[in-house]
């Protein structure tokens, strides 16, 4: 594919779209609402920001498809997004629940870390985003952004968190980091062997 086919076949922008308002909107109140939980030591928050942030994320992509405004730019505001959103509260939850540092160290390494590095890998092939990587490697999206996937990679930590199964939450986290270091080490090979390296 030439630059100028690329350029024709997958839309960049624009950022002006109601999936990308929603975005915004969503982290904003997410970060803000968390940040209220830190200061004033509510599980409550808490618990409401977590909402904002899965429901907003749920929302926007639910949008983008709906209305076809899926784009390049879109999926990379939305991974960005859900970085701010679960530094914040990740480390709200960690300084309301102290015993869970452990558990989210190792997953926000896996997330912040490698899960970027993955969910960006998508930019290297002509395809919208993460969603559509099973055009490139079904392996790959299978364990990682499939809709079973992406339930247990965002929501397994923090449930089992939720219920005070931590050491379960720990490796539940464990196993989503060796996913994650498994399917890095795919990409890079198929980079490698498409020339894209």
């Amino acid at each position: 594919m030439t630059a100028t086919e690329f350029r024709t076949t997958i839309r960049i922008g624009p950022l002006r779209t109601l999936p990308n308002v929603i975005t915004a909107v969503r982290t904003v109140a997410a970060v803000a609402v968390g940040v209220a939980a830190l200061v004033t030591g509510s599980m409550e928050l808490l618990v409401l920001a977590y909402g904002c942030y899965w429901v907003g994320d749920i929302l926007d992509g639910w949008t983008a498809r709906r209305l076809r405004q899926e784009t390049r730019a879109g999926a990379v505001f939305d991974i960005v997004s859900d970085r701010a959103c679960t530094a914040v509260l990740c480390l709200t939850l960690v300084t309301l629940v102290p015993d869970v540092a452990v558990v989210a160290v190792v997953f926000l390494l896996s997330f912040m870390v490698l899960d970027t590095m993955l969910s960006l890998s998508f930019l290297c092939w002509p395809v919208l985003g993460p969603n559509y990587f099973q055009l490139v490697d079904r392996r790959v999206w299978a364990l990682n952004w499939s809709p079973l996937a992406k339930g247990v990679n965002s929501a397994g930590v923090i449930v089992t968190v939720a219920c005070g199964q931590y050491k379960v939450a720990l490796g539940v986290a464990v196993a989503i980091l060796l996913v994650k270091l498994w399917s890095a080490g795919e990409v890079a090979q198929l980079l490698n062997r498409q020339g894209r390296a």
